[in-house]
């Protein structure tokens, strides 16, 4: 091999080389504790797809990190003097990721898709204030009275029934995301099952999800009419349910972030990449009330009674989480300064008291004809989950005498299935806030409610809700309160933590965005 041949060859390399760190730089390695159910936004229930749809999907709005709302797709707004009018000037230059124009009848499409009842939308709640969509969801009006038009190609004009004081927070929610009505028609039922059946109008598009596997990417979308903004290339996500298997793959320089479970958050807290993600979520306690013992509320109030959540808080988790004082997360709805969780709570509403716990049970065995409770507990199969049952087990069969309680752990698309379809007895479950007030948790635990799957049923906690529609203000800030009081009085479920996120980020991953409702936005993420 002659000089100038092997310097060629040197050079080559050299910038072979230069072009594959280069690449790398763009390209951002992340960790998920799930698997993606679904990229159809009308059927998403996790927390891990509605992430993705967030990056890959753009609505009217977006979340920025301190929860404040920001312009999305929306270029100009106006409202009625009224409250009940909304009208929106849309960019001009959006577009699908097939190359598709963006205009509002994608939004009224997707819209009026997401609120009829043959969709079957897991969200389609969230519709309620919105004029008509009640009477659609009931069967009682055709999706196409929606109180939403597309005034022009890029003009939307929505009605209220009401004055929605947290609609701008709302319409962030994945499924107020327009959608492409001829990709929709296209792959009919199977829209949303797998990348290659989805069209998205984002910052990114979805790469490599097949539908069930653990890997996939977000890939920078060419079409974004944003996208001198998007200065990645790529995000790869591996699902990772083990956070010991994530650390070493941290440590090694294999992924740019990863969860901590509680033992890693204690040891790592002073860590320069430690960072701890405030939640708008709450973890609790479903109970099916469809089950005979379960039916019975002195059971149930036993069973809170024997948690010891400040135990759980500070010695099982320690990473950040707090104990709560209402099924509402703190900091989600203020009034007059006053925030509805701390106003709800009080320590005797959801306290560790083992006397309470034991009277109370032995009350509900008498009623039942038992001597003995048997339970099955059901959660999800990453570490934390694993944990926090396998606490809730020992707490329970320590303080309650005659009590035996298994766990049963499974993957998180199993435990939904099972959820929805009322097979199991004790659910270790949770919710995040789809926007900025209570009812986005109180409402849950409505009769009606696609996500009551312990099917409990209280006719006076329906008509508070009700009647709040209708209020506002003070009114309605306490009527919400005590619908909130009237649940934890029946244990309708049982809150146990507000979680916090506990993770490592490498220093180098600049402007990432978290919001408490909605989680990551890689939009304006850059790596140095």
């Amino acid at each position: 091999m002659t000089k100038i041949t092997k310097t060629l060859l040197s050079l080559t390399l050299g910038l072979a080389l230069f072009g594959t760190s280069a690449q790398a730089k763009q390209t951002l390695r992340w960790s998920e504790p799930s698997e993606i159910q679904t990229l159809d936004p009308a059927l998403s229930v996790d927390t891990t797809s509605s992430e993705m749809m967030r990056n890959s999907y753009e609505g009217l709005y977006r979340f920025e990190n301190n929860g404040q709302v920001k312009k999305a797709l929306v270029k100009k707004e106006t409202r009625s003097a009224d409250g009940l009018t909304y009208t929106f000037t849309l960019q001009k230059n959006a577009k699908w990721s097939n190359g598709d124009r963006v205009t509002a009848k994608d939004f009224v499409y997707s819209w009026q898709r997401a609120v009829d009842p043959n969709t079957k939308a897991s969200n389609a709640q969230l519709f309620d204030g919105i004029k008509n969509a009640t009477a659609i969801m009931a069967g009682k009006k055709a999706p196409t009275e929606l109180g939403v038009s597309a005034v022009s190609d890029h003009t939307l004009k929505v009605e209220l029934e009401k004055p929605l004081p947290y609609f701008r927070s709302l319409v962030v929610a994945p499924i107020f995301s327009p959608l492409d009505q001829k990709a929709v028609e296209k792959y009919g039922k199977d829209y949303g099952t797998s990348a290659a059946k989805t069209v998205t109008n984002g910052p990114f598009n979805v790469k490599g999800w097949t539908g069930s596997n653990q890997k996939w990417q977000l890939v920078k979308n060419k079409h974004y009419w944003d996208k001198k903004q998007v200065k990645l290339d790529r995000i790869d996500f591996l699902v990772t349910k083990s956070t010991a298997t994530s650390y070493n793959m941290f440590q090694s320089g294999q992924l740019d972030k990863t969860d901590l479970s509680q033992d890693q958050a204690r040891q790592l807290r002073t860590n320069k990449e430690f960072i701890a993600r405030k939640q708008a979520r709450m973890q609790y306690l479903q109970f099916n009330t469809q089950d005979l013992v379960l039916k019975n509320l002195n059971v149930r109030k036993a069973l809170a009674y024997a948690i010891d959540r400040k135990q759980l808080v500070n010695s099982i988790l320690a990473d950040g989480s707090l104990r709560p004082k209402s099924f509402v997360p703190y900091d989600l709805m203020t009034y007059n300064a006053k925030d509805f969780a701390k106003v709800s709570g009080t320590k005797a509403k959801i306290s560790f008291d083992r006397k309470k716990a034991q009277h109370y049970l032995k009350l509900g065995l008498k009623e039942l004809g038992k001597d003995e409770l048997e339970l099955q507990l059901l959660g999800d199969d990453d570490d934390i989950s694993k944990k926090v049952n396998e606490y809730l087990q020992s707490q329970l069969e320590e303080n309650l005498p005659h009590t035996k309680v298994t766990t049963l752990n499974i993957n998180k698309k199993s435990r939904i299935e099972r959820m929805k379809k009322g097979e199991f007895e004790v659910v270790l479950t949770g919710w995040g806030a789809d926007y900025q007030d209570a009812t986005s948790f109180l409402n849950l635990l409505r009769s009606d409610s696609p996500y009551n799957f312990g099917k409990w049923q209280n006719p006076d906690y329906d008509k508070l809700l009700t009647s709040a529609k209708e209020q506002t203000g003070q009114k309605r800030f306490l009527t919400l309160l005590k619908a909130d009081e009237l649940l934890t009085a029946e244990q309708a479920v049982t809150p146990l933590y507000q979680p916090a996120l506990a993770t490592l980020l490498k220093k180098d991953v600049k402007h990432v965005i978290y919001a408490p409702i909605g989680g990551y936005n890689f939009k304006n993420v850059t790596l140095k």
